[in-house]
């Protein structure tokens, strides 16, 4: 066997592999063009004109709350319309401004007249039988006075059902 070692000797001494110089080259321009690109990006964000949205215009609608005086002068004219619990009852202004009944108030009747207590909403349902259409207020009653009525109105309704079927069927059969 010849000695290996001097085939192995020509390649030693011969120049090393360029391969590791390119790599290295390469990273070079890829690190320099990764700083490149970010100072373009800086100078594009400092060139873009900062864009402001348009700001919306609300209108914004006053709502006064009414006077007392108002609550007062209404009250006194339509009182006789009020249902009263235990000397207290719950009525609703007409707010021209919002078109609705929206001013709410609670009442207290004493020996020194009435008064007034703004509410946010009412709490009793809403009084809809013998109140004349067309008033600035709405009054309220009570649960029990509801379904009292509700049961009263039921029986009428019966009992006119009930007379009607009798008037019907005492008139004489046509031949």
């Amino acid at each position: 066997m010849e000695d290996d070692s001097s085939d192995y000797s020509g390649i030693a001494k011969k120049t090393p592999s360029k391969t590791p110089s390119w790599v290295m080259l390469g990273f070079l321009i890829g690190v320099l063009s990764v700083i490149a690109l970010d100072e373009g990006k800086k100078q594009i964000e400092a060139k873009k004109p900062i864009e402001v949205a348009p700001q919306k215009t609300v209108e914004k609608t006053i709502v006064m709350a009414p006077r007392l005086t108002v609550i007062e002068a209404v009250f006194e004219q339509y009182s006789e319309n009020a249902v009263w619990e235990r000397d207290k009852t719950e009525v609703a202004l007409w707010n021209s401004q919002l078109k609705a009944f929206a001013d709410c108030y609670q009442v207290v009747r004493s020996s020194d007249g009435y008064f007034f207590r703004s509410i946010p909403h009412l709490t009793h349902p809403v009084l809809t039988h013998g109140v004349k259409s067309g008033s600035p207020l709405q009054f309220t009653e009570t649960e029990d006075q509801r379904a009292a009525w509700l049961r009263e109105k039921t029986e009428e309704d019966w009992s006119v059902i009930k007379d009607s079927i009798h008037s019907n069927s005492e008139m004489p059969k046509k031949p």
